[in-house]
């Protein structure tokens, strides 16, 4: 009979190296391309070069301020997205009648890349920081307000009709069942809302008169041909969407453990 610890051992070495497969996989295919000519060597610089500068770079301080400055962009406009799409979501969600009058005008704005946005954005908030966050923020509005919406309007009805023949409130209803109900689809549409303002705010940095953030780094790199600190921005840039998607996940999973039950 084997040591159920280790079983236990196994188990996470091989979701470890699970894990490790993608990182390894893509330094490989990186290092091969480089080294074997796949790609101009003036356009590609080894990963090794490239992680030893972003390092350095870290280090130094002078990467991590652009990375502060993006994140508290990106923080202010999920803000704004919750404070204002969780209420008006509940809202139109709550009688799907409503919800079917406007939604026309969520879905074509859903449906619109944001980026087509900016000049309007840039036209009613000027250059600054303003617009970038306001822009990002109704992005990730619109995506917040459709899945709580769609939430509160798929509530499992069973419970809710439980709930309702024992003499509880239409307020006792959605505080104790719909309000549960509704956070699984939430924190979907957080987690994409979150992932979106990153890529709205990134850009508008790139082009949006920025002086600071990811974004800002990323074309300065590319304009100046520092080649390193380029890719190993746009590496950077994905590692802070990959790493609030999964602090989310892991929101999720620890908050949210009857969702499916």
């Amino acid at each position: 009979m084997r040591n159920p610890l280790s079983q236990l051992t196994t188990k996470r070495l091989r979701h470890a190296g699970e894990l490790a497969f993608g990182p390894i996989a893509l330094f490989v295919v990186w290092w091969l391309a480089a080294r074997g000519g796949w790609v101009n060597k003036d356009l590609l610089p080894l990963p090794t070069d490239t992680l030893r500068d972003t390092a350095i770079n870290l280090w130094s301080g002078s990467m991590s301020k652009d990375i502060v400055h993006t994140m508290v962009r990106v923080g202010y406009s999920i803000a704004i997205a919750i404070v204002a799409g969780v209420p008006i979501g509940i809202v139109l969600g709550a009688k799907a009648s409503v919800y079917r009058s406007v939604e026309f005008i969520i879905d074509f704005f859903r449906s619109t890349p944001a980026t087509a946005m900016f000049p309007l954005f840039l036209l009613l908030f000027g250059l600054g920081d303003l617009a970038k966050i306001a822009v990002a923020a109704f992005a990730a509005w619109l995506v917040i307000v459709f899945n709580v919406a769609y939430g509160v309007m798929n509530a499992r009805q069973t419970r809710v009709l439980a709930a309702r023949s024992m003499g509880a409130s239409s307020l006792r209803i959605f505080r104790d069942v719909i309000f549960f109900e509704t956070l699984p689809q939430t924190f979907v549409g957080l987690r994409t809302a979150v992932s979106l303002a990153l890529v709205v705010i990134i850009v508008a940095e790139m082009f949006i008169g920025a002086t600071d953030g990811m974004g800002h780094r990323i074309i300065d790199a590319q304009i100046s041909y520092s080649l390193t600190d380029m890719y190993g921005s746009i590496l950077i840039a994905g590692a802070l969407g990959y790493g609030l998607n999964l602090v989310l996940l892991f929101l999720e999973r620890s908050l949210i453990h009857w969702s499916g039950k």
